[in-house]
Order: structure tokens, then C-alpha cells, then sequence
């Protein structure tokens, strides 16, 4: 396992008990994110760097009971969290890295992933093998339930030139990485960033 992987996994696994208890009023924040998706009826969805499972509930009323809900993460504990809340009755949870993906090109209508983009190691590479999982003209959703600026001040941080979920940054990375921008918001209550998959 690479250092990026191990680093991951012990920042999650040592927070995976009481994530949810951290953010306990994120729930709307992901409904309106999944929304955002346009999923329908019988989609096949993939949460990547799932965690807990927070967005599995929203994507399983989203695409009904014929439809297919995965998560997959790399941290075991946040995988058992999830179990331990029920989501697992929502989506199939997989131990596995994006970046790697267990899934044959082109089965998924679309991809969410929250937080995830800051976690990847090679954000070009990782974000194409989330374009090689989904089909042409699907959709994947880059979302935050907070934006930049709160995030960074809730870290102690500023806001830099080179953060990734900029638009001038992300904008680019996406295409390099078979992804479309459409739409793009930052405010303090969310960020989402909303992409096809192009042909």
C-alpha cells in the first residue's frame, strides 16, 4: 500500500466512530447534492470515498429498487461505520480505491463523490479511472456541504492559488480527465461541482 493510501487511511480510521456525530446536520446538504445528479429510475451509481455511507440513502430513493447504489471506500473502518448505521441496506459497500476501481468500464450512469477530491493522490489519474467506470454522457458530482472559504477557516487555513476545487483548477483537471464541467458552486453552505462524462 502506497504512503497516500496508508496517510488516508489512518486520518479516516481514527475518525470513522464519531463522523457522523460531527456532522450531524449534513443529511438535506447531500439530498440537494443528489439531486444535482439527475439520476433516474434503475441508474447504477457509484458513491466514491463513500465514508459512512451519507449519501448512499439519497441515492438509493434516487435511482428505486431496480437501480444499483455502490460505495466504496478504502478505509475499513468508515465501511463498518457505515454497516453499523444501516446504510449498507441502501448500496453494496466495497473496500476499494478509486483509483483501482473493481468495476468493468462504462457500467455506471454516474458517479458522487464528497470530500474526495482533496484525498487523491493523483487527482488527473484518479479522476479518469472514475471516467473509465462511466458510461458516455454520464454524470459525475464533486460535492462539499461546505464551501472553500468555510472549509479552509474551519482548518485554519487560506484560501490558495492552487487549491484543486478552484474553478480555474478544477475546470481543467476535469477535462484532461475525460470529464465536462456544467455546473460549479462555492458558497460557504456547499460546494458542487457537477460534470459529464464525455464520448
Amino acid at each position: 500500500m502506497s504512503d497516500d493510501h496508508t496517510h488516508v487511511q489512518d486520518f479516516f480510521t481514527a475518525r470513522a466512530a464519531d463522523w457522523d456525530s460531527r456532522f450531524p446536520d449534513d443529511g438535506p446538504a447531500y439530498a440537494a447534492a443528489v439531486a444535482g445528479l439527475g439520476l433516474r429510475e434503475g441508474d447504477r451509481v457509484l458513491d466514491a470515498g463513500c465514508g459512512t455511507g451519507r449519501a448512499l440513502p439519497p441515492l438509493r430513493a434516487a435511482v428505486g429498487p431496480s437501480g444499483v447504489v455502490l460505495g466504496a471506500d478504502l478505509t475499513p473502518a468508515m465501511l463498518q461505520a457505515a454497516a453499523r448505521a444501516g446504510r449498507d441496506r441502501d448500496g453494496r459497500l466495497l473496500l476499494a480505491d478509486v483509483a483501482a476501481l473493481p468495476l468493468r468500464s462504462g457500467c455506471l450512469d454516474a458517479v458522487f463523490a464528497a470530500g474526495l477530491i482533496a484525498h487523491l493522490p493523483r487527482p488527473a489519474d484518479d479522476l479518469r479511472e472514475l471516467a473509465r467506470a462511466v458510461r458516455p454522457g454520464g454524470a459525475l458530482a464533486l460535492f462539499h456541504p461546505i464551501g472553500r472559504a468555510a472549509l479552509a477557516a474551519r482548518h485554519g487555513r487560506r484560501l490558495t492559488p492552487d487549491d484543486l476545487r478552484a474553478e480555474s483548477n478544477l475546470r481543467p483537471l476535469l477535462a484532461r480527465s475525460g470529464w465536462r464541467m456544467t455546473s460549479y458552486v462555492d458558497e460557504d453552505s456547499r460546494f458542487l461541482a457537477l460534470a459529464v462524462r464525455e464520448a
